[in-house]
């Protein structure tokens, strides 16, 4: 597995935690912000109005209202990203990713608008009368690049597992067997069942689910989050000074977290934050192609009201959330995963010292080096006679103890380059913690108490699992369009089996595929809206001459 992951790490390294990864993305939204004028700010009172269906029309054609498009692609973005994504940014980056995560949803939110437009307006009706629209279906209709659609398509269909199947089942089963114990396969088994029942019956029943259970899961989760930050209120605004106070510094070492360069924050920030809304991935755009609708730039002002709502809003309390508590930066018992753990030699090394913070920080940030340790570990009653350094997430251990199957271990086992041979060996104690975890652990800390973790239980429950709903249908849209209907059933059949497998899979190497995924689908997404920049241009001024010629006496933001 370790293997694995580090030749992930290594290809993701060329791309989505590439130095220039972030500023395509980010510029290519600056450019479109700059050159259509602001729509996301413009148009964002406009959008309220077309998403309560004020100007439809009952010959429009499509499959879904405005709404329903929106919870769709609402279902698909609001998921893990939303909860583990945000723990995971600051956890790498501190505070200040989190100021990354916003700006790109801010740009973001105009990067959508022109996405879902030129796919709405080269949308096809397929052989079984239902609407397929998307990147794949400008790049082929108005680019003539058939192969560019090709290979969106195909990365389409690999990100449906690496950023909508796998790594959602994974947050599911992982929190559900911290908080209730509820073995990982158990989990997999049953929501790949209601998962098979869900995507059998296409948009139409997916519309359906989902818009009753955006609605409700934020509810929910918005009750969780606040019953934390406003128990800790006198941290709220240290909490927003620390998003700003670094931001051109990189994060402070604080606690156990050791720090984190500009570079890191940027970086994981604007990565996060593209996981967390999929601006310019080109994946909402193929629910939003199902909308009814006679015209595109509705549905691409519908559209910009998605990173507002899931960034913008759910990410910034998720963040207060987790710095407001301050379980961020503390370190916690939990289970050692072994693709974020290496053990050293024996190093008189504190984390509470400004050169012990500084040997470890440059040797977790891979521009230092620390002698690994190899040779025989003993351990009594799971209580280490051998001396050695154990880091963990990104952090010093504590008080570790040796398990073998969950038990705990007695006797000798090989260490090689400061990993254990043997696979049923494992490891527990005190380190920081990431990902849906320390969500859960930050609700703990409100009105609710422990109760607080349910909370989350329930939310990564109902996020992630309509994430891998909306998913599902990208994927099956992608296949119609490569190998026709036909191909779907066996495109859902392969899902559920995948969304079975990744219950019990090391999560590391979970995120470590949704990077790649993410990242193989962005580029050739938005190369095509640069490639077509005049043609929205056009389609967008197009739309106020018809409006303003239908309704005269509607204010209009132009």
């Amino acid at each position: 597995m370790q293997e694995l992951n580090d030749i992930l790490n290594l290809i993701d390294s060329y791309l989505g935690s590439s130095f220039w990864f972030p500023y395509v993305l980010i510029g290519t939204g600056l450019f479109f912000t700059i050159y259509l004028k602001f729509p996301q700010i413009r148009y964002f009172g406009f959008a309220l109005r077309v998403v309560k269906g004020k100007f439809d029309k009952s010959d429009d054609e499509g499959d879904t209202s405005h709404f329903q498009a929106l919870a769709t692609a609402l279902s698909g973005t609001v998921g893990t990203g939303n909860i583990a994504g945000v723990a995971l940014a600051i956890h790498i980056g501190g505070p200040a990713a989190l100021f990354w995560m916003l700006v790109t949803a801010a740009v973001g939110m105009c990067t959508k608008f022109v996405e879902v437009t030129l796919s709405h307006k080269y949308r096809e009706k397929t052989s079984d009368g239902t609407m397929a629209g998307g990147p794949m279906y400008f790049m082929k209709n108005k680019m003539n690049m058939k192969w560019l659609a090709a290979a969106f398509a195909v990365a389409t269909v690999l990100s449906s597992f690496g950023t909508g199947s796998l790594p959602q089942i994974n947050s599911i089963s992982n929190t559900l067997n911290a908080t209730f114990g509820i073995n990982h396969m158990l989990t997999g088994a049953v929501l790949a069942v209601l998962l098979g029942f869900v995507i059998i019956g296409g948009i139409h029943r997916i519309a359906k689910v989902t818009e009753k259970l955006v609605p409700s899961m934020a509810l929910i989760y918005f009750v969780g989050a606040f019953a934390v930050i406003l128990y800790n209120y006198d941290q709220i605004i240290p909490s927003f000074i620390s998003i700003f106070a670094d931001l051109f510094t990189g994060s402070s070492a604080t606690g156990g977290f050791l720090g984190a360069s500009i570079a890191f924050a940027f970086n994981k920030g604007v990565g996060r934050g593209l996981f967390s809304n999929e601006a310019g991935q080109g994946s909402a755009p193929i629910a939003h192609a199902s909308a009814k609708g006679h015209e595109p730039i509705s549905e691409g002002m519908v559209a910009i009201l998605e990173p507002f709502i899931d960034t913008i809003v759910i990410c910034t309390i998720t963040g207060l959330v987790l710095l407001s508590s301050g379980v961020w930066s503390e370190k916690h018992v939990n289970d050692f995963q072994m693709s974020d753990l290496t053990i050293l030699e024996q190093l008189d090394i504190s984390d509470q010292t400004e050169e012990g913070k500084k040997v470890l920080y440059d040797y977790i940030a891979g521009t230092g080096t620390l002698p690994l340790y190899n040779g025989g570990l003993i351990a009594d009653d799971g209580k280490l006679i051998s001396s050695a350094t154990f880091v963990h997430a990104r952090s010093l251990a504590e008080e570790v103890k040796v398990t073998k199957n969950g038990k705990l271990f007695s006797g000798e086992t090989q260490i090689v380059d400061g990993r254990p041979v043997d696979p049923e060996i494992g490891f527990t104690g005190k380190s920081l913690v990431h990902s849906a975890p320390l969500t859960a652990l930050a609700f703990g800390r409100g009105f609710f108490g422990e109760g607080g973790t349910y909370i989350v239980s329930i939310g990564i429950l109902l996020f992630a699992f309509s994430t891998a709903i909306s998913w599902s249908y990208y994927g099956d849209r992608a296949m119609t369009f490569l190998f026709g209907n036909g191909s779907v059933i066996y495109f859902r059949i392969v899902y559920v089996i995948g969304f079975f497998v990744a219950s019990f899979t090391d999560t590391t190497i979970i995120w470590s595929l949704a990077g790649i995924a993410i990242a193989v689908m962005t580029l050739p997404n938005l190369f095509g809206l640069l490639y077509l920049r005049k043609d929205m241009k056009q389609t967008l001024d197009d739309f106020w001459i018809g409006f303003k010629n239908e309704y005269p006496d509607e204010k209009t933001p132009e």
